[in-house]
């Protein structure tokens, strides 16, 4: 499988401007956007990869769980996330920065949401062909 990211040395990212644009895996009117590092994703091809990362607004809440057919990893650098509430905000358990999840394609993950808002590095990619 060819590899899909370019050398790109250290570069200055904005946190407050720039590139950031609604995940287009999040339903309408989620409180969520991100901004692509690296990498060409193709999710109708089945390969590829990319870096993000995915900020979450006070208040961000999904109803459902998720399960996707790649790897992610997740790094949750700061603010707080609570995974696998009912769906309606109860229970589920809590997470603040820095804390780690690497999920096989198929594994069940979620529903989330965050009180206080959250800023995550997420590195997602297919297994080799």
């Amino acid at each position: 499988m060819a590899v899909t990211k370019i050398h790109d040395e250290f570069k200055t990212i904005e946190l407050s401007g720039g590139s950031w644009h609604f995940p287009p895996e999040y339903a309408p009117g989620s409180l969520a956007e991100e901004k692509i590092l690296s990498g060409d994703f193709d999710f109708k091809g089945k390969k590829g990869s990319r870096t993000r990362l995915l900020r979450f607004f006070p208040g961000f809440i999904t109803s459902k769980p998720f399960v996707h057919d790649y790897w992610e990893e997740v790094l949750l650098i700061e603010g707080d996330m609570t995974v696998g509430h009912d769906g309606t905000g109860k229970g589920g358990e809590k997470f603040s920065g820095l804390t780690y999840a690497v999920r096989p394609p198929g594994a069940e993950h979620g529903p989330f949401m965050s009180e206080g808002g959250a800023l995550l590095m997420e590195i997602h990619y297919y297994d080799p062909a």
